[in-house]
């Protein structure tokens, strides 16, 4: 680990601009590095531990979690602004979810209808969610950012009859995408305008045997939601999830790994978006665990709900620790950042000892457990101080700064999922975990690996379709059933997962070599000052990269360079900043050949942000657009376009 290896974070800029461009001279790995990987196996089963039968559905789940502890708490629910959460027990959550789902019943909803939720993070989309299974309804997630394009295109081709919305300027949004698509038939609530006290009063005279009926109607065929892709590498798909996709892995998955949610004292504090198959997943694990649910609507205060909620463990993506470390790291001055990372080299050093047979020293120990007392447990407090595991997924985690975590006390499991999974796919256990990899399968998953190094997967977890799009269904499927999940990646012997990359992705230059993007984009990520990093060079001489600078870690990172402030515009062209920036380049290059080598990079004084449509809700680089609209910048890095 160099002394800037961290990430970063971004702005809300609206014009994408180009600033810098730097020739990076490193001395480049040679093609001999491109050394085979370890013995693989090219197909890994994973056993089936628990059966489900026809009517095991995800309103099934949570009756068998009142079964299991009527009174016991079930969810955390934030009031106000302070540190207080009230317990709301199993029971209490049942009976609301079935009022609301009356209420639903009585405005003319049938089984099957779809209904939109529009919202952040927060209780009321759980209730929604539920209301909407136990009435035999297919909620359908809209991220809370989404534009009027994108509502648009939800609501015509989910069809959808009812949107919930959490805020009334986001209900104009809808009613406005409504009203281009002439679509008289779909009604809009808001939250702030009292949606689930108008919804609940609408179905008090409606019997709770209707709402029964409905529920048990339900069999795990069933459509539980239609989630749609974020859209990285096109227009958004509406995947087609059953019943048996949750439950099925929720239920497999406590058996596997019953560590993280089967345990009374379990806590899930959900801040990531619940739009999200990955936190929409947990969510359902959690409640059909034994554990308890908390919502952090508000990122700014998220680490004092952390403080208050004290979360058993944390679903993240790999951003989330990035931001954590740099933070720690950039706050430290003069002996303080000495002791810091000190104090990380030797949490490294411990964690990398534990995968030994020999195990940490004597002398690692000892100073471990001085670094414990005097940094460790800052960290530990600054989530919550109660965090057992982290659950990362999303994107790729450096795997530095998963053995920084372990070596710090909180283990990161890192997992694997797509939304057409139902989210993970395999994970690191508590039991079973090897750092740089995603874990082995989660039964009763199935992976191989195709003659193109591209993963395959089987199992209940695969998604049935896309919604109105056959022919992109047929397309991800193999002539046997398998699924074709686009990344790119091995299996070991012991059956564990790792990716190497994106199918679509990969770039071709114009020599006809063969450059994974995310091999160089993720390390980068982890300085300080990077925010996003877009790897380009297909049909081109050389690979190149545009970088954004992280506006939020930049004063930290000049005054401890000793630098005077300035602006992101100003720093994309400081002698200091690029020459760290070469720096991180030359560090990411020795993990390829040299043909894979990045040559040039540009630095731009405009971040990717979900505001100006070139990040995903879950924090990935939309590549097309991205490519499309900083087009004239990529041009200038080769003296001209592509030449056809």
């Amino acid at each position: 680990m160099t002394a800037e290896e961290t990430p970063a974070s971004s702005n809300d800029d609206e014009t994408p601009q180009a600033q810098t461009t730097t020739d990076v001279t490193t001395d480049a790995t040679a093609d001999s590095q491109e050394a085979a990987p370890a013995t693989e196996a090219l197909e890994w089963h994973a056993p089936v531990l628990v059966r489900i039968d026809e009517h095991t559905t995800i309103p099934h789940l949570l009756k068998e979690r009142v079964q299991r502890g009527a009174t016991r708490p079930l969810i955390l629910r934030k009031i106000g602004i302070g540190d207080t959460w009230r317990s709301i027990t199993a029971r209490e959550f049942y009976d609301e979810v079935h009022a609301l789902a009356a209420g639903l019943i009585a405005r003319g909803l049938e089984p099957g209808d779809r209904v939109a939720i529009m919202s952040r993070t927060r209780y009321e989309w759980t209730l929604l969610d539920f209301a909407c299974w136990a009435a035999g309804l297919v909620p359908v997630p809209i991220y809370e950012t989404s534009s009027i394009d994108q509502v648009a295109h939800v609501l015509v081709d989910a069809d959808v009859h009812l949107i919930i919305t959490e805020t009334v300027s986001m209900a104009e949004i809808v009613r406005a995408a409504a009203e281009r698509e002439n679509r008289d038939n779909t009604h809009v609530l808001s939250l702030d305008s009292e949606a689930i006290e108008t919804l609940i009063a609408d179905g008090s005279a409606t019997p709770r045997e209707r709402v029964l009926a409905r529920s048990e109607a339900l069999t795990k065929d069933d459509i539980a939601t239609i989630v749609y892709t974020s859209g990285t590498t096109g227009t958004p798909k509406g995947t087609v999830l059953s019943h048996e996709n949750f439950t099925n892995l929720c239920l497999n998955a406590h058996a596997w790994m019953p560590e993280i949610a089967a345990g009374k004292n379990s806590r899930l504090l959900l801040f990531l978006p619940l739009a999200h198959v990955f936190a929409r997943f947990l969510q359902v694990f959690q409640i059909s665990g034994n554990g308890v649910l908390g919502h952090a609507s508000n990122i700014k205060n998220l680490l004092n709900d952390l403080a208050s909620f004290k979360p058993s463990y944390l679903l993240v993506v790999p951003r989330v620790l990035e931001k954590i470390y740099n933070s720690a790291d950039t706050k430290a001055s003069g002996p303080k950042r000495k002791i810091f990372r000190w104090a990380a080299k030797v949490a490294i050093a411990y964690s990398q000892a534990l995968d030994t047979e020999e195990g940490p020293t004597a002398s690692l120990k000892a100073q471990h457990a001085l670094a414990d007392k005097l940094v460790y447990q800052q960290i530990i407090r600054l989530v919550g101080g109660n965090a057992d595991y982290i659950v990362s997924g999303g994107a790729p985690l450096a795997p530095w700064l998963a053995h920084f975590y372990r070596g710090v006390g909180i283990p990161v499991l890192e997992g694997y999922g797509l939304t057409e999974t139902v989210g993970p796919v395999s994970v690191n256990t508590p039991r079973l975990s090897k750092i740089g990899t995603v874990g082995p399968a989660l039964p009763p998953m199935s992976f191989k690996i195709s003659d193109e190094g591209e993963i395959l997967l089987k199992g209940p977890s695969v998604f049935q379709r896309y919604h109105n799009n056959p022919e992109a269904t047929a397309a991800c499927f193999t002539d046997d059933g398998w699924f074709r999940t686009g990344d790119l990646g091995s299996l070991d012997r012991d059956g564990y997962v790792s990716i190497t990359g994106r199918a679509k992705e990969i770039i071709v230059t114009a020599g006809g070599k063969n450059v994974a993007p995310a091999a160089l984009e993720n390390p980068m990520r982890s300085h300080p000052l990077i925010s996003q990093v877009l790897v380009v060079g297909d049909q081109r001489p050389f690979v190149a990269a545009l970088i954004t600078l992280d506006a939020e870690m930049l004063p930290g990172w000049l005054a401890a360079h000793s630098l005077p402030p300035m602006s992101v515009a100003e720093a994309a062209t400081n002698v200091e900043v690029l020459a760290s920036l070469d720096k991180a380049v030359a560090s990411a290059n020795e993990h390829v050949s040299r043909a894979e080598s990045i040559r040039k990079i540009k630095v731009l004084t405009t971040d990717f942000t979900e505001a100006n449509g070139l990040l995903t809700p879950s924090l990935k680089v939309k590549r097309a657009e991205a490519t499309r609209r900083f087009a004239p910048v990529i041009d200038e890095i080769y003296g001209g376009p592509v030449q056809s």
